[in-house]
């Protein structure tokens, strides 16, 4: 069984990330949804709370998980003796990030691979920051976050669907 790890900060998972998710589904047997629990990085919702948002959209799929995790992604893939990095590329700019990070992560195991994916087009400009950032002025519903993210999105910042 060929075990692949999305990982990701996901604050707010949105529905390019899902988009990635179905895509890494089709070419692995099991995807594991990494959240990372990185304490030096300020966040709008705790660990707990985004691996409940992701969870919540992944119901009856036992090929995918969802779990946090401390420390370095490919320890983690050893851990869970996943093959593969399952990473979103939505434009050139990612690029350079990207390919820095997987060879780093080459050099510390070159047993465990990185896949980009690119998700559909209409996600190509969203991002999790970009979506806070809208939802600090509005509460305007868009396609871009499923349900229950949007709600959570309106609760935290005081507003109301």
């Amino acid at each position: 069984m060929k075990t692949a790890i999305y990982p990701g900060s996901f604050d707010p998972i949105t529905n390019g990330h899902l988009d990635v998710i179905n895509r890494a589904r089709r070419i692995f047997d099991k995807v594991v949804i990494a959240v990372a629990n990185n304490a030096g990085k300020s966040t709008l919702f705790t660990a707990e709370q985004r691996v409940l948002l992701i969870k919540e959209n992944l119901v009856n799929h036992p090929d995918l998980c969802v779990v946090s995790f401390d420390g370095l992604i490919v320890d983690l893939a050893v851990e869970l003796n996943a093959v593969a990095l399952i990473r979103g590329m939505r434009a050139v700019s990612d690029f350079e990030h990207e390919f820095q990070m997987a060879q780093m992560n080459r050099h510390l195991d070159d047993r465990i691979e990185t896949v980009f994916l690119m998700p559909n087009e209409k996600y190509f400009f969203t991002s999790s920051s970009l979506i806070k950032q809208v939802h600090t002025l509005t509460n305007r519903k868009t396609d871009l976050v499923p349900d229950n993210v949007y709600n959570a999105l309106c609760k935290t910042f005081g507003s109301s669907n």
